[in-house]
């Protein structure tokens, strides 16, 4: 019977394997998987991309003597799948394969899994145990888990700002921040949410490309609050080089890879937004400011994930940064020399 700690070190292992596949399997969840016999790992695999094998095919097929899964203990992050989508399901296979036992860290939300692939995998014998570092898968796959049970993407609130207080000069005027290790995880961060949103006076004096240039990995999709289309059609949001979404209150035609979405200006407008997006697919959203914007997602409680970097430098003067008062204090670390603080809602903990 394995150790406690042992269990730990396997079901750590594919949690770090599922990390692999950060920004190519979503919509899909991170996954990993470990299968284990007598104490030794005999196969591994992690969910790659959207539409490719699961970690758990990927983790048995790695297995060179099938001979040793009647016998074997397989750790999986999440809850195998039990239905028919872009793959078939995998608690069928480990049923198929005669696998022993099953460690799950998670159970899926998924209605279309939840419950049902411990279901199968119990009812053909296997032994299933659940709950192991639950709360670091939960971590792990926060987008997941948000978009499924609060029906909005995971919102990330990111700003930078001085020693005094300031994260833009005198009437919005764009001054240099952040030092070039706070520039390359800014471009990390894009990298990994799905989505990255501005306002309309952030779109407007900063022009920015909201792109990954300093990290590899995917652009976001560029989101943009234009209540009256009032940005020039020559800013670099619109340069069509990846997909844009414009929300406003008045009706445009798409274009290219830019989609107006037309917003009710009756009902609030980031319930909206956050409905639209989720709609879409997307799982999480970087919200690059600027202080209207995050303010108002802080005053309605619209967010789960703050990160600050705070520099040395004082403006003495300028755009106030906003102040909210957070606990949840998570991580704090130096970045050259800026100061990372990484909060969490206490909804999403």
């Amino acid at each position: 019977m394995p150790t406690p700690a042992f269990d730990s070190l396997m079901m750590r292992r594919a949690l770090d394997l599922a990390r692999l596949g950060t920004g190519h399997t979503r919509p899909n969840p991170l996954v990993g998987c470990v299968v284990t016999h007598e104490g030794r790992v005999i196969g591994e695999g992690w969910h790659r991309q959207y539409g490719g094998p699961h970690a758990e095919v990927n983790a048995l097929a790695a297995v060179t003597d099938e001979s040793l899964l009647t016998q074997s203990r397989v750790y999986v992050t999440l809850e195998p799948c039990a239905h028919h989508g872009k793959t078939p399901p995998c608690a069928d296979l480990l049923v198929a394969k005669g696998v022993a036992e099953v460690v799950v860290c998670n159970l899926d939300p998924n209605p279309l899994v939840s419950g049902r692939g411990l279901e199968k995998l119990r009812a053909a014998g296997i032994k299933v145990e659940t709950g192991l570092l639950e709360a670091e898968g939960r971590w792990l796959n926060r987008r997941f888990f948000t978009s499924q049970e609060k029906k909005r993407p995971y919102v990330v609130l990111k700003w930078a700002e001085t020693a005094d207080g300031y994260l833009a000069g005198p009437y919005y005027q764009p001054v240099p921040i952040s030092g070039d290790l706070a520039r390359v995880a800014v471009h990390q961060w894009r990298a990994e949410e799905q989505a990255i949103l501005v306002g309309t006076r952030t779109a407007l004096h900063d022009n920015p490309h909201l792109n990954v240039r300093e990290w590899p990995g995917p652009n976001p999709t560029r989101v943009v609050i234009d209540k009256n289309l009032s940005l020039p059609p020559t800013h670099n949001l619109f340069d069509g080089k990846q997909p844009t979404v414009v929300y406003t209150y008045r009706e445009k035609a798409n274009k290219g890879h830019v989609d107006y979405v037309m917003l009710s200006e009756a009902e609030d407008l980031f319930p909206q937004i956050l409905g639209s997006l989720h709609q879409r697919n997307v799982q999480s959203v970087l919200v690059e400011g600027g202080p209207t914007v995050l303010n108002s997602l802080l005053k309605d409680g619209l967010w789960d994930e703050i990160r600050v970097l705070r520099s040395p430098r004082r403006l003495n003067g300028g755009v106030t940064a906003p102040k909210p008062g957070l606990s949840g204090l998570r991580e704090h670390r130096k970045l050259g020399d800026d100061e990372l603080f990484v909060y969490v809602n206490g909804s999403t903990r």
